[in-house]
């Protein structure tokens, strides 16, 4: 369910038109709703109840420091995979003991930050990051919390490019090695051993891999402790997907997902940690679009409009469908045609839709990008010199936007001429 709805014929984001954002602010941008954020992170805290836990916002899906303190204020911890991630979770008031590091590639330098600044823990990839956390938190003075990310070699049955716990993805350590590797780590002066990381990778629509990847990861929690490491916190991932398109069968609830979590963990004893990120802002956000030609080509017409890959790379990226609808609302009955929907990105790529059934649409009409909400502005670029575009949010009646369009000479301005030119 989100907040993106129609009200006498006109698209609204909770109680604003989406054309008077339109009108305000320029097309392309993104639009997020408050009460669709709260909603869907109520909706794993809820289905957690009873359990010690902590719901870490994944903020690779969205990172504005608006969404993150919406968030922080209802309770979430934050998932971060970079020294800039832990740099906007501070900024926006996320306290230290509710981040979580995650990621294969930390530097020492990150390392350092988080530990300075305060970390809850951080989940380490690899015995070589684990040695150069050994160090920097030798040198810093304390004593590092982490939990070790094992590879169940669990088929998430996802996209290729976002399946993260097969046996030749590049994430974690095989589960095999698991027992190995924590007697490495326990040896170690400046390392607390206290859990155990699990993801397998993300937009799941069957809750069978996380239950056979929760079982392995129940199973290791008992040798482990025989093993006399103190195992008392579980982080579980992320993943859950959402429907991308409103004729496909949803994917499980987070209350499915929470009894999977309490039937296969919950008798350990553990606190348990889990990091959406996904289903929390994909459909908690929209893109907005203006048509700027209508053309006729060989055998198809096209749309085009003018957000482009830049703005939102996951149909290039993925081959991601969006749901693609127009702001104001057909007539009952009207008639639909096939397009090729495009942007005018100089790349073929630049194709967001292929023959999809649209109603009749003119040069100045608006269109909205359905569940564009993650990995929609945190993956977009000024390729073609073309400015990021802005970023809105809605609560009730009231909106502000919450990243500005740079004008091209703040974005030429960055650059520096060398004297010698």
């Amino acid at each position: 369910m989100d907040h993106f709805l129609y009200r006498n014929g006109v698209l609204h984001a909770e109680d604003v038109p989406v054309a008077e954002i339109a009108v305000a602010v320029g097309t392309p941008f993104y639009v997020y709703s408050t009460a669709t954020l709260l909603r869907h992170f109520t909706l794993f805290d809820d289905a957690l109840d009873g359990m010690d836990h902590l719901v870490c916002y994944a903020m690779k899906a969205a990172s504005n420091q608006a969404i993150l303190k919406t968030l922080a204020q209802a309770g979430a911890g934050m998932d971060v995979v970079s020294g800039g991630e832990y740099a906007r979770a501070k900024a926006a008031g996320v306290p230290g003991d509710k981040i979580v590091f995650s990621g294969v590639g930390k530097t020492a330098e990150e390392i350092r930050t988080a530990l300075t600044g305060g970390i809850r823990q951080f989940n380490v990839e690899s015995e070589p990051e684990m040695e150069v956390l050994n160090r920097v938190a030798g040198e810093v003075g304390v004593v590092a919390p982490i939990t070790i990310r094992v590879n169940p070699d669990v088929d998430a049955k996802t996209h290729a490019k976002i399946s993260t716990g097969k046996s030749e993805n590049k994430f974690g350590i095989p589960i095999a090695r698991a027992r190995e590797v924590y007697a490495m780590a326990g040896a170690m002066d400046h390392i607390e051993v206290i859990g155990i990381d699990v993801h397998i990778g993300s937009q799941l629509t069957d809750l069978t891999p996380f239950e056979l990847a929760y079982q392995k990861v129940a199973e290791l929690t008992v040798q482990l402790r025989e093993d006399g490491h103190d195992i008392r916190r579980l982080d579980l991932g992320g993943g859950l997907g959402i429907p991308y398109a409103r004729s496909n069968e949803a994917p499980p609830l987070p209350t499915d997902y929470g009894a999977m979590v309490k039937r296969t963990v919950g008798h350990l004893g553990c606190e348990v940690e889990i990091e959406p990120g996904r289903l929390i802002a994909g459909n908690a956000g929209l893109m907005v679009s203006e048509v700027i030609y209508v053309k006729s080509g060989e055998g198809r017409d096209f749309l085009i409009l003018d957000g482009a890959m830049n703005d939102l790379i996951r149909p290039a990226m993925y081959e991601a469908h969006h749901d693609i609808v127009p702001v104001v609302e057909p007539a009952p009955g009207t008639e639909q045609a096939p397009y090729d929907i495009v942007g005018p990105v100089c790349e073929s790529g630049d194709t967001f839709a292929k023959q999809r059934m649209m109603p009749p649409l003119v040069a100045g009409d608006l269109v909205a990008f359905r569940s564009a909400g993650a990995y929609g502005a945190v993956m977009s670029s000024e390729y073609n010199t073309r400015p990021l575009i802005p970023e809105v949010l809605v609560n009730g009646d009231q909106y502000a936007v919450i990243r500005a369009r740079p004008t091209f000479d703040e974005m030429i301005n960055r650059d520096t001429i060398p004297e010698w030119l």
